[in-house]
C-alpha cells in the first residue's frame, strides 16, 4: 500500500489506515476475538497506521491496540492516540453513556492543560503497554463537543499550557507529530492561526457529501504543510448505505433533504458504473494535503468490503458531477 508523509515530519503513513472507535464498542459490543481478528485483517491487507483514543471504550480500544501491536516490529507501523480527556474509576452504575457498549468502568473529565496532557500520555502508555506513541491529537476541543462558552475556556487552557506540553514531547522525541482530532473546521482555523500543526484528524468535513473544509482549511493546510487524516468518509453511514430508511448523516437520522441529495448522488454513481461508496472512499485521496483515509469497523467482513472499494475504478473527472453540502454547525 502506498504511503504519504505527515506534514514536515519524517513519518509516513499508509494511504488507508485503521481507526479504533468500533474496536472500543461504539454503538455495539465488540468482543476481544472480533477485535483481534479485524486488526489482523487490517495488518494482512497492508494497513500500517493505527489510530485510537482513550475515549474509545474508555480505554478499551487502547488496550486492544496495544495487545495486537505489542509483538509487531516497532518501526513497521505508526500509532496515534489522543489527549484532552482524563478518566477516573467509578462504580458500574455511574459509567456515563457516550454511545459505547460495555466500556471500561470509568467517568471522564476534560483537561487540555499542560499537566492534563502529560498525565493523559502517561495513562495511554500504561493502557497500550507500548513504549512509543508517534502522533498525539488533541481530541474534541471545539464547540461541536463543548458549546461556545466552554470552548473558550478549553481553548485558553490549551493555548496557555497544553500546546507547550505537546511541543516539549515532540522536542524530546517522545512523539513525532501532533495535531487536532475533531469533526469541525472552525477550531482548526483558530488553532492554526496561532500555532503550526503537523496534522489534523478531521472527521466528516471533507467528504464527497460535506466539503466544509474546502473554503478555508484546505488552503491553510497547503500553506502551512499540515497534513489531513480524514475520517468519516461515509458521513455516519449514508454514503455507504445510500438513502435508505434509517440512514444517518452527521450522527443523526438523515433529513428528507439529505436523503434526496444522496439519492441524486447514487444516480450519478450508477450512470458511471460504480458504487457511491467507492467514490466516497476514494474522494479525499485526490487532495494532496490528505495523508490517509481512516476506516474503522469491528467486523473483518466490513473491513474487507471497504478495502475492496479502493479497487473500483472511479475516474477523477466524476467528482465534478457531485453537488456537495456544507454543514453549518451550531456553536451552542
Amino acid at each position: 500500500m502506498e504511503k504519504r508523509r505527515i506534514g514536515k515530519t519524517a513519518l509516513e503513513v499508509t494511504e488507508v489506515s485503521f481507526g479504533g472507535a468500533a474496536i472500543g464498542g461504539l454503538y455495539r459490543a465488540c468482543s476481544r476475538e472480533a477485535a483481534m481478528e479485524t486488526l489482523q485483517g487490517a495488518w494482512e491487507a497492508g494497513l500500517r497506521y493505527f489510530d485510537t483514543a482513550p475515549f474509545y471504550g474508555f480505554g478499551l480500544s487502547e488496550r486492544r491496540f496495544g495487545d495486537f501491536l505489542r509483538y509487531k516490529p516497532r518501526d513497521s507501523y505508526v500509532l496515534s492516540t489522543k489527549v484532552g480527556r482524563l478518566f477516573r474509576p467509578v462504580p458500574e452504575d455511574q459509567v456515563p453513556d457516550h454511545s459505547y457498549v460495555d466500556p471500561l468502568p470509568f467517568a471522564l473529565d476534560y483537561d487540555y492543560s499542560y499537566d492534563g496532557i502529560m498525565r493523559s500520555v502517561d495513562f495511554s502508555y500504561a493502557r497500550l503497554g507500548l513504549n512509543k506513541i508517534d502522533i498525539l491529537y488533541v481530541h474534541d476541543i471545539g464547540a461541536y463537543t463543548h458549546g461556545a462558552e466552554k470552548t473558550k475556556l478549553h481553548f485558553r487552557q490549551f493555548m496557555d499550557g497544553g500546546l507547550k506540553a505537546l511541543e516539549e514531547l515532540k522536542r524530546a522525541g517522545t512523539i513525532s507529530a501532533y495535531g487536532l482530532g475533531v469533526n469541525e473546521v472552525q477550531i482548526c482555523l483558530d488553532v492554526m492561526r496561532r500555532a503550526p500543526l503537523d496534522c489534523i484528524l478531521l472527521a466528516s468535513r471533507y467528504s464527497l457529501l460535506d466539503r466544509t473544509a474546502e473554503a478555508e482549511l484546505l488552503p491553510l493546510c497547503r500553506e502551512q504543510q499540515t497534513s489531513l487524516v480524514i475520517g468519516g468518509v461515509f458521513n455516519s453511514g449514508i454514503l455507504a448505505t445510500g438513502p435508505v430508511q434509517g440512514a444517518h448523516f452527521d450522527y443523526q437520522p438523515a433529513s428528507r433533504d439529505m436523503l434526496d441529495r444522496v439519492d441524486a448522488m447514487e444516480k450519478i454513481a450508477g450512470e458511471g458504473g460504480y458504487p457511491l461508496a467507492a467514490a466516497a472512499f476514494q474522494f479525499p485521496l485526490h487532495e494532496p494535503t490528505v495523508a490517509t483515509v481512516l476506516t474503522g469497523t469491528a467486523k473483518l467482513a466490513n473491513l474487507t468490503r471497504n478495502l475492496e472499494l479502493l479497487d473500483t475504478n472511479v475516474p477523477g473527472t466524476e467528482y465534478a458531477k457531485y453537488r456537495p453540502y456544507t454543514v453549518v454547525q451550531s456553536l451552542t
